[in-house]
């Protein structure tokens, strides 16, 4: 299943206007932090998704039952561009358990590249809620890869949320093809229909791991 909340009007489109601005760029922090409210916003909406149970909890003035979470889900996101969409997801599911995946595209000189793993560090996921975060989903590749990696190492999730501000409508067709049919709901705020050679969104927003954390050395 497919979310695309930017086509409602909500406040997520200011956030995501925010983060495309090339001027508005210039200043990290407030790049950060918008990235850190569409992770708020995406926790909200995918909460509703989640098992609950009925507790009674008491107050200074009686009894009150109140619908809480049966379990929180485990966040995982690539590094180091998801950390700040990582940190929305988690300010609300914030007893959550958490895994880090390290994941690069490696070029080659004939235009190619592939997508490698370097680090994986996650509890386990059996039978429990995933919820995969990247800011960009462009060919889809690195996640499909991710995925398949840390179900692999970590065991089988009962349903996995794949989070990403922006993505490609060919990443999202690839995610289609790729992910197992039925056990997984794809969340995104704007689908932007160009895909360049290069594998880069358009209009996109630019690198987002640089944006919100300054410019890799390309040494």
């Amino acid at each position: 299943m497919i979310h695309n909340l930017g086509l409602n009007n909500s406040i997520i489109n200011q956030f995501m206007a925010e983060v495309r601005d090339v001027e508005l760029q210039k200043d990290s922090m407030r790049f950060r932090n918008n990235m850190i409210r569409l992770g708020e916003i995406f926790a909200y909406e995918i909460s509703k998704m989640l098992d609950y149970t009925e507790e009674n909890v008491i107050t200074s003035l009686g009894v009150a039952k109140v619908s809480t979470m049966l379990q929180q889900p485990v966040l995982a996101t690539i590094l180091r561009a998801g950390l700040p969409l990582h940190e929305g997801l988690l300010n609300f599911f914030d007893h959550a358990d958490n895994a880090f995946i390290s994941a690069y595209r490696r070029h080659y000189n004939d235009g190619t590249f592939e997508i490698k793993i370097d680090y994986l560090s996650s509890p386990s996921l059996e039978n429990r809620v995933l919820v995969l975060a990247d800011p960009m989903l462009a060919t889809g590749q690195s996640m499909v890869l991710t995925y398949k990696e840390i179900v692999a190492a970590h065991g089988k999730p009962k349903h996995t949320h794949i989070v990403s501000a922006i993505a490609s409508a060919e990443g999202v067709e690839y995610l289609k093809r790729l992910m197992p049919p039925g056990e997984f709901t794809f969340w995104t705020a704007a689908i932007d229909e160009e895909l360049t050679a290069q594998s880069y969104i358009v209009p996109g927003l630019g690198d987002a791991g640089d944006l919100a954390f300054g410019a890799k050395s390309s040494d």
